[in-house]
This record gives C-alpha cells, structure tokens and sequence, in this order.
C-alpha cells in the first residue's frame, strides 16, 4: 500500500495527513502545527519528523505540498525532498487538476482552493460552494459542469477579532464562539456576537447572492471546512456538510493524479 504525506501550509496554521494513495484515498491520520515564518529548511524537516511520530507508520512513498505562503515554500519543498527521499509535488501551475478555471489568470488560484475545488467535487459532486475558514473566509464556487467559477476571499473570523482587540485598547482578545444571544450585555458577549454571529450572517447573505448568480438547475450544495466548522455550519441557514478533511484529501487526489 503506497502512502502519501500531504502537507498544507495555511498563514496561521500548517497541515499533515497520511493518506493510503489510490483512486479513492483514505486518510490514516493528521495533525497540525503552528505556522512558523519565516521557516528555514531545517526548521520545516523538524515539524515533518515530529508529524511523522504522529502518524502511522514511518515511511511514505510519496508528498505533495500546498502553501499560501511564497516565501516559505522552497524551505518545504526541500524538507519533503529530504524527509521522503522523492521529488514533492506542489500545487500550482504546471500540476494537472482535471478542473476547467473559469478565472481570469488561474494562476491566482491559492493552491488551498484547488485542492478544496479538487476533493468537493469527488466527493460532494456538482453543483457546490466551499467554505474554506481560516485566516481568510474562502468561498469555491463550483459550477453544473465541475468547472471552477470563481469566488469570494473575505477576512476571517479569527483575524476580525485580533483586528478589534489591536484597533480598540479597551477591547479584549476573545474565544470564537458563539454567545447565547445576539445583543450582548457585556463586552465579551458583545464581541463574539459582531465577530461570530457577523461571520454567520455574512457567510448566509454571501452564500443567498452566489446561489442567485450561478443560476444553477438545482441548488448547489454547501461544503463547510477548516477552522471552527462544525460551529459555523450548525448556526448557518442554510444546509451544509462538514468536511474536515476536504483539503488535504485533495492535496492526496492531485498527488495521485500527477504521479509520475
């Protein structure tokens, strides 16, 4: 059984999973890192060991790597070459997707997103939206024929409210969750309604006006991952899957699309 080890280096936080590598790959295991940038090469073989320990197993046949993070992605590149003994694959031009981009420069696309658009559309199908949530708020939107028609980058939730506890010196650092009532009565409860229930609202009236415009036959389906999920997707008006793995399963269905 080959296994890949994929790796999705976000702003904030970085990715592992092990997956065994087939036409339908599943996930054996993940784990997760601060994001530390800047990053040398040695710094990044750390965090592949120390993932390693926490994953089944200790070898891999294969890596492929997603980051959003330029300046930290020749330090991973040559980790994953060292770490694995093979040549990494990394998502970005060059890399057969399978998807048609319906963007203007596809080569804007964040490697995040094809692998969200990649893994949404084996398991979830066509039409759907992806909410990816992170450091920024991502949205796919995936059209009737499984081409990639854009999408909406928005700041998160987790950066909303560092951006008012830094704006505002009488506003505290918060836990992102979401408070019992809309008009909060102290300033805490206050702030989790803006920023979490705000989130909510924004997500519902962004996902109202991309339905609108897809004009699809039938109603895309809404695909939910990354950060706090499961609570987003609970308050949501509308239906939507959890898919805590969508991500890195793309990353494994790439690799195995683009070994050589």
């Amino acid at each position: 059984m080959e296994r890949v080890l994929t790796v999705d280096v976000g702003n904030t936080i970085t990715r592992f999973g092990l997956f065994a590598a087939d036409s339908a790959p599943e996930l054996l295991g993940s784990c997760e890192f601060t994001t530390l940038s800047p990053l040398t090469c040695d710094e990044a073989r750390v965090q592949i060991a120390q993932a390693l320990t926490l994953l089944p197993g200790d070898t891999v046949e294969g890596t492929i790597l997603s980051c959003v993070v330029p300046s930290l992605t020749d330090a991973w590149r040559q980790a994953l070459a060292i770490a694995s003994g093979t040549k990494p694959l990394v998502v970005g031009p060059g890399l057969k997707s399978g998807v048609q981009m319906k963007y203007d420069d596809p080569s804007e696309v964040g490697p995040d997103r094809v692998a969200d658009v990649v893994a949404a559309r084996a398991a979830h199908g066509a039409p759907a939206i992806v909410i990816d949530l992170g450091t920024t708020t991502n949205f796919e939107a995936i059209d009737e024929h499984g081409a990639f028609a854009g999408g909406i980058i928005a700041p998160g939730a987790a950066l909303g409210a560092r951006s008012l506890e830094q704006a505002a010196a009488r506003l505290p650092m918060i836990e992102l969750r979401a408070p019992k009532r809309v008009i909060g009565r102290n300033t805490r409860a206050a702030m989790q309604s803006g920023v979490v229930l705000g989130e909510v609202a924004r997500i519902d009236g962004l996902l109202d006006a991309m339905i609108s415009e897809m004009g699809c036959a039938t109603e895309p389906q809404v695909i939910v991952t990354g950060d706090g999920a499961a609570t987003i997707a609970a308050l949501l008006r509308h239906t939507a899957t959890v898919d805590d793995a969508l991500t890195l399963r793309g990353l494994a269905l790439l690799w195995a699309a683009n070994r050589r």
